[in-house]
């Protein structure tokens, strides 16, 4: 009976400082973004502008993306690539087998031809990921966390999925301050089911400030 009291007093322990966590996150979330998208208002306009000027179509792009949970959401993003991305990568993937090896093993392309002059600009600098503020003010999004999957990757997936969904993506996180396009999609895959399985305060910080060198570094950004 004491051994029992002592697991529950120890389990209402651990569930009372996730609580904790997960609401200073939600708060760190909502100050962050907020304060972003104020002080980054004339990037954004610059950078809608430049787009506008560089490429027919929005300046935005907007995508459905798994959630935590494996909901999904309306994800935002500065358009890096030509109209109509997704039908000319298929047309790529299905003529030319170097470039269908390539993606199935990283799910990116080194030298994609999609991406825009502007847009191999706003990807060196992580500019194009700057709408994600909103997502993030929203609340399907957190500063940190795991990659924001394309429905089509749940497969791809496999059962890394069900760990991965267990928090919210992420505008930054464990992936994109470990080597981010450099490594392989199953590493990337290793690397955020463990941000999953030990995601904490100490953690996040950590990755909070390695961004800031991956980011000035351009570490990993394609």
């Amino acid at each position: 009976m004491k051994e029992e009291t002592l697991v529950l007093e120890k389990s209402s322990s651990i569930s009372l400082k996730k609580t904790i966590f997960l609401v200073c996150k939600r708060l760190f979330d909502i100050v962050c973004s907020l304060i972003g998208l104020i002080m980054l208002s004339p990037v954004f306009l610059i950078t809608i502008i430049a787009i506008k000027l560089d490429s027919k179509g929005s300046a935005f792009l907007i995508q459905k993306r798994i959630g935590k949970n494996g909901k999904e959401f309306d994800f935002y993003k500065f358009r890096s690539m030509v109209l109509n991305a997704d039908k000319i990568l298929f047309e790529m993937l299905e003529k030319d087998e170097k470039i269908r090896k390539e993606y199935e093993k990283n799910k990116k392309l080194h030298n994609d031809p999609r991406i825009t002059k502007v847009g191999k600009f706003i990807r060196r600098y992580s500019i194009d990921e700057l709408p994600q503020l909103l997502n993030i003010l929203k609340g399907d999004m957190s500063m940190i966390g795991n990659r924001p999957y394309l429905p089509r990757e749940k497969e791809d997936m496999g059962g890394f999925f069900s760990e991965i969904v267990k928090t919210k993506p992420g505008l930054t996180g464990y992936w994109q301050v470990s080597g981010r396009s450099n490594n392989s999609f199953e590493k990337r895959l290793e690397l955020e089911k463990y941000y999953s399985n030990n995601m904490s305060l100490k953690l996040d910080i950590k990755i909070f400030f390695k961004t800031f060198k991956a980011v000035l570094l351009k570490k990993g950004a394609k």
